[in-house]
């Protein structure tokens, strides 16, 4: 049976530190876009109150997480776990997701506030800020025995970093995040440092689906998906301004000429 609360309750929040694994769920806002999932794996999460859960985000070949949460108007995610050892369990925490990038203010001052202990190639804290936590029985998971995290991940990136450090761009981890991490799968716009670096030195986006729903290059390209969009929103302003201008000058001086000729026109 499942059981519902508007925050994390004690008998959850140790359960929860204690997991190996965490899965991301997030999506964009229209309905042709694409549902993510992201498994996340190893001790890079915390719980900083009842109502505050955060992981790190770190580097890989997408950003649909970081895309989505940014998106205007979105910021929907869910965190779920559950138990591969012990008593049957599932755990979601459903809330909204602040992105807090690498290198921003707001980054550092939480990073120091919690002394979240953070590695090379992670470009983001996501503080989920829960309005609703579900518990339920999970007892069709099966059972696994927890071996070791992976290191793959940390040592690749740990090259990225250094490369970047002695001042090899090429090889660096801010042409990866332009490359790689700029825009979601959709085409919308991802990790902000990806995006800024992506426009500064000119490099051209991955485009990551193939066939009719992969985006159009043109939506891949910095300059035309992000800095455009105001510049369109105050042409169509400016063509609203002059249409609603004539129409004006055509209620006020032409409509009382041509009542006046229609009411001649009327037989008597």
């Amino acid at each position: 049976m499942g059981v519902f609360y508007e925050s994390i309750p004690p008998s959850l929040e140790s359960w929860i530190l204690e997991q190996k694994v965490l899965w991301v769920a997030t999506a964009p806002l229209t309905a042709s876009g694409h549902v993510n999932l992201s498994p996340k794996g190893g001790p890079y999460f915390g719980i900083v109150n009842p109502t505050t859960f955060w992981y790190l985000d770190l580097t890989g070949s997408g950003s649909e997480t970081l895309s989505h949460l940014h998106e205007p108007g979105n910021g929907r995610i869910t965190v779920l776990f559950n138990a591969f050892e012990g008593p049957p369990r599932i755990v979601r925490l459903w809330g909204w997701g602040e992105v807090l990038e690498y290198g921003t203010q707001k980054y550092l001052d939480f990073v120091k506030q919690t002394s979240a202990d953070t590695i090379p190639g992670t470009r983001a804290v996501i503080v989920v800020h829960i309005h609703q936590v579900g518990s339920s029985c999970g007892f069709s998971m099966p059972l696994f025995d927890f071996k070791d995290f992976r290191s793959t991940l940390n040592e690749f990136f740990e090259k990225r970093v250094a490369a970047e450090e002695a001042g090899n761009k090429k090889d660096g981890i801010e042409r990866y995040w332009a490359y790689k991490n700029a825009f979601s799968i959709d085409g919308l716009p991802g990790m902000q440092r990806g995006l800024e670096t992506g426009q500064k030195e000119n490099v051209k986006p991955l485009k990551k689906m193939v066939g009719p729903r992969a985006p159009k290059a043109n939506m891949l390209h910095y300059p035309s998906s992000v800095h455009s969009r105001p510049a369109l929103s105050m042409v169509l302003f400016l063509l609203a301004m002059v249409l609603s201008f004539g129409a004006g000058i055509f209620t006020t001086v032409f409509a009382p000429l041509y009542t006046a000729r229609l009411l001649e026109s009327v037989p008597k």
